[in-house]
């Protein structure tokens, strides 16, 4: 009878052994998931605040002074008198042309909102107004280059210096020629946004895209040329004669 208890007690601790064992694991499994998932909320965390200093960065390089974005390349036209286009001279002159040319040729930039930068292509200077209001040319690009440009309800710009302007009543500075195409002066009473002389038309020259179509030209199938030797001709026998069949009578002789 003692082999049957002995036998019974041992399964009993065996069986309450393995389950201590799972209890006391338990925990241990819990506490590793909820450092996973600590781990992954973090790293979550950690993404979202990267992708919100995103648009901190953006703003930092769209405050450049001198930005690639915008760039509209062509000519300002000024109605004033009989019409001049403003053009940049390499020495630092600004001026009038009554005909398009090479100096008249601008590339308008964008610098910031409503504030924009204009420089001469082929004299590689940049329009900029003093601090008395006199228009003169840079090869430098600084503060007295950025000008704010708005659209008037007759379909042209004005140009006023952002940087310059009246202190005692804050009048703006703008860009303006006279009926002779020199540069007037911003700090003159008599500019005004009103007056043509500060109506400029942007003509900006749109660059159609490039055609990427092509065409295949397929060639032409040569007929195989073999040099095989030429056989002669047969040549036909002379044509026969006709002849016509001879008849033979017989004579009979009588006596």
């Amino acid at each position: 009878m003692r082999l049957p208890s002995l036998c019974s007690v041992t399964l009993f601790l065996l069986s309450t052994s393995h389950l201590w064992t799972e209890v006391l694991a338990a925990p241990k499994q819990k506490k590793a998931k909820g450092q996973l998932l600590k781990g992954s909320s973090n790293h979550i965390t950690s993404a979202i605040a990267s992708s919100a200093a995103l648009p901190s960065l953006g703003a930092e390089t769209s405050g450049s002074q001198w930005s690639t974005a915008g760039r509209r390349t062509g000519s300002l036209y000024c109605r004033v008198g009989i019409g001049f286009h403003l053009q940049i001279h390499p020495d630092g002159k600004v001026n009038g042309s009554h005909e398009a040319n090479h100096l008249s040729i601008l590339e308008i930039f964008a610098v910031s909102q409503g504030i924009v930068g204009i420089r001469g292509v082929f004299s590689n200077s940049f329009l900029a107004m003093s601090k008395k209001g006199k228009l003169h040319a840079t090869p430098k690009f600084s503060e007295d280059c950025k000008f704010m440009e708005r659209y008037q309800e007759n379909s042209y710009n004005t140009y006023a210096s952002a940087t310059y302007r009246t202190e005692r009543t804050g009048r703006r500075w703008y860009v303006a020629l006279n009926k002779r195409g020199k540069a007037k002066k911003g700090s003159s009473p008599r500019v005004k946004p009103q007056h043509i002389s500060t109506h400029f038309l942007p003509r900006i020259k749109h660059v159609e895209p490039p055609d990427f179509s092509f065409t295949v030209t397929v060639p032409e199938k040569k007929k195989k040329t073999t040099n095989a030797p030429v056989k002669p001709k047969p040549v036909a026998p002379p044509p026969k004669k006709k002849t016509s069949p001879v008849r033979y009578r017989l004579k009979f002789r009588f006596g």
